[in-house]
């Protein structure tokens, strides 16, 4: 386990994804408020990045007497990594996972239990995970190529206010109807021969949608991301993969690849889109690196007793 936090550090700044801001959430988040104040915390609340960004650095001046506590990330995967992106590196983050998605916070084992979450801070447990950066950006859970970021590119074009599991419904459905599943090469910590198919997964921790299994062994402390890939497209191709994937077989057959990586980069002759921790990222090419030890992150005490002494 990584360093404990001092808890005369007592300024929390909750950042709050302002796309999740129904009613239930919002009591939520006022729960938390209570609970970090019964514990001694000086609460403040912050919707827009930008207050968020002047405030963390206020308050953050680089000394062991900085008044920040923490950022608690009030929303998905992707609030965790527009906070990461934008704040200070090695500020630490705690997670109160509110989103659509919270693949992280579930791999932490987090839940949405402000009681918990400010136990959590209070104890002040912490440590460092790896992060991807894809063409700059960081990413925390995971990044991919092919139909599922075409869905998340369509689904966010369409998006009015907050994501729910059956807004992919309409997305799905017309990709399936007009994707053509384009050629895609990735070349693998500088080895010359690509390897190449239609579909690219890049996991930095073990969790997908559904909780698929396409790369269970993937580890945020290891200091590699780990891909995985199919070579055949078409929708049907793509079911048989699910049920691959479901039964944990499909890395017994030649369809598929899985590696462990530093460094790749990926390309297509046609137009591919990508995403990362389930938000637009944009189209190929794409250059993906490991980057140790990035984010400092408060951990509830299940987690870190699994955690490897130093």
């Amino acid at each position: 386990m990584d360093q404990v936090i001092n808890n005369s550090e007592k300024t929390v700044v909750v950042s709050v994804n302002p796309n999740s801001g129904s009613s239930d959430r919002t009591q939520v988040v006022d729960e938390l408020c209570h609970e970090l104040e019964t514990l001694g915390f000086s609460v403040i609340v912050l919707r827009d990045i930008e207050e968020v960004k002047q405030k963390v650095s206020e308050l953050s001046d680089g000394s062991t007497s900085s008044q920040l506590a923490t950022v608690v990330a009030a929303g998905g995967d992707g609030t965790v990594a527009l906070l990461a992106n934008c704040l200070p590196p090695q500020t630490p983050l705690a997670i109160l996972p509110l989103g659509t998605e919270n693949l992280l916070a579930k791999y932490i084992g987090l839940s949405a239990e402000p009681k918990s979450i400010a136990k959590m801070v209070a104890d002040g447990r912490t440590t460092f995970i790896d992060a991807g950066k894809a063409n700059g950006q960081m990413f925390f859970v995971m990044a991919s190529c092919g139909f599922d970021a075409d869905v998340v590119h369509r689904l966010h074009s369409q998006r009015k206010g907050h994501i729910r599991h059956w807004s992919y419904a309409r997305p799905i459905v017309e990709a399936i109807a007009s994707y053509r599943y384009p050629r895609i090469r990735i070349y693998v910590d500088g080895r010359e021969n690509p390897v190449v198919g239609k579909w690219a997964f890049i996991f930095n921790v073990p969790r997908y949608a559904m909780n698929l299994p396409i790369v269970p062994g993937a580890d945020p402390s290891d200091g590699r991301l780990d891909l995985c890939t199919f070579r055949g497209g078409r929708f049907f191709r793509g079911l048989f993969y699910l049920v691959t994937i479901l039964l944990h077989r499909h890395r017994q057959w030649n369809y598929s690849q899985v590696e462990r990586f530093k460094r790749i980069r990926i390309e297509s002759d046609e137009s591919v889109r990508f995403q990362l921790d389930g938000d637009p990222g944009g189209t190929l090419p794409l250059e993906i690196e490991i980057v140790p030890r990035f984010l400092k992150v408060f951990v509830p005490e299940s987690y870190a007793a699994e955690l490897p002494c130093p």
